[in-house]
């Protein structure tokens, strides 16, 4: 059998050209524009900034004002301040393993070509790992979702992003019975939304749909994120009837108006007046919220539709010059103004679901971390660790990220729901 070499076939190749790989597209927007503090140590039990999260907010001010007359000392609105917490810190987790057998045989192919695969396979799972975390921040713990009712013996379902999937990739799938199926993706087919699954890494078994009843709008999920993932903007922002969170931080979102986002249906947005759609949910969001948002975020097909309407509307809307930019970070973003001169920036992230638009103001925003992205070390202080089987010695890289978005001005904010525009 001899020892493992995952580049075998490669080896004693001649090999021209640098490795063929997809390109990784940048799914990290609100991770990167988002405000940091990598403070929060949150280990159980310490002190200072380890430990619960503490969310601190004035739920309601003083309000005490009559007219004719002053207000009796005993009938006076106090200050209400109110103590949010977060008790538990997620974590995230990403890993890496490579055969000692590739690392001795570099020298027969070209040092193009395999001494730089390591460090640009550690930088590139760097960068998708970021893109999972993100996608989780902005959407919830599922990061995609099912389009049809499946009962294939074949391992087959349709999904909404295929584009999130990954060969090998373990996933978590919502189903009836049992509750949730564990499953590695085969096979991937972004022109038909499918995704085939087996039922073991590296195996050739299908997952078999046929006795789960998995639904259509069954989400999916990174492995362990449907219970320990990362807070999400969708959720702190929707109400619980709209499909978000009920509480925040230990409080009902209900209670106190300072928790509470203003959500705007997006029932009736259409390809042709999602521009008005926008303008007028921003309005709403302005008038009946505290803040000031900035951002109008959303998804890459939806900024498709505003520039549509924005290049058949010349007379009601305008580009603000030079404010047209795609980013090598995977979001375009144009700033439109009207015939009343109010201008607002349009961002579309690749990583947006196309369900929700969201109204960002920064100020609201934070990340907190200890110490955000980062190699995990060995006791020995290697960033490695070194397991021994008998067909060789294999090196582990584990990748860490300890922290939580917190939403400390969900009122500041705003988010359009239930869109649904027809593919054009």
């Amino acid at each position: 059998m001899g020892t493992t070499r995952t580049f075998q076939a490669m080896l004693n190749d001649f090999l021209p050209n640098a490795l063929l790989k997809e390109e990784m597209v940048k799914r990290d927007y609100l991770y990167k524009n988002i405000e940091k503090d990598d403070t929060w140590i949150g280990a159980s039990g310490s002190t200072g900034n380890g430990g619960n999260l503490i969310v601190p907010f004035k739920g309601s001010g003083a309000s005490s004002i009559a007219a004719g007359s002053l207000t009796a000392s005993n009938d006076i609105a106090e200050d209400i301040y109110v103590r949010g917490q977060i008790s538990t810190q997620p974590e995230i987790w990403g890993s890496m393993i490579f055969n000692q057998r590739d690392l001795m045989e570099h020298d027969k192919i070209s040092e193009k070509n395999f001494l730089k695969l390591l460090p640009d396979s550690v930088d590139d799972f760097m960068d998708y790992m970021k893109n999972v975390v993100s996608v989780n921040l902005l959407n919830g713990k599922a990061f995609a979702k099912t389009t049809a009712a499946s009962t294939s013996a074949a391992g087959l379902l349709v999904v909404d992003r295929p584009d999130r999937f990954v060969i090998g990739q373990k996933v978590n799938i919502d189903a009836t019975s049992p509750a949730s199926i564990t499953a590695y993706v085969s096979v991937i087919n972004i022109n038909t939304l499918t995704v085939t699954f087996v039922t073991a890494r590296g195996g050739v078994t299908t997952t078999d749909f046929s006795a789960n009843n998995v639904a259509s709008a069954a989400s999916i999920y990174n492995d362990g994120f449907s219970a320990n993932g990362m807070s999400s903007l969708r959720d702190a922002l929707l109400s619980s009837a709209n499909g978000g969170s009920s509480t925040l931080y230990g409080q009902t979102k209900t209670t106190y108006p300072y928790l509470q986002a203003i959500n705007i249906s997006g029932a009736t947005c259409t390809a042709a007046n999602i521009v008005e759609q926008c303008f007028n949910a921003y309005t709403k969001t302005r008038l009946y919220g505290k803040g000031a948002p900035t951002d109008i975020v959303m998804s890459l097909t939806n900024l498709g539709y505003v520039m549509q309407v924005v290049e058949a509307s010349k007379g009601a809307y305008n580009v603000k010059v030079g404010s047209s930019k795609a980013s090598q970070y995977g979001w375009t973003e144009i700033e439109i103004g009207s015939v009343t001169n109010q201008s607002l920036k349009f961002v579309g992230v690749q990583e947006m679901d196309g369900d929700i638009i969201m109204f960002i103001d920064w100020r609201g925003l934070k990340f907190y971390s200890n110490g955000s992205f980062r190699k995990n070390k060995s006791p020995d202080g290697n960033e490695y660790y070194v397991v021994r089987a008998t067909t060789g010695y294999q090196y582990i890289i584990d990748i860490c990220l300890f922290g939580d978005l917190v939403v400390d001005r969900p009122s500041y904010m705003g988010i359009m729901y239930s869109i649904a525009i027809p593919a054009q």
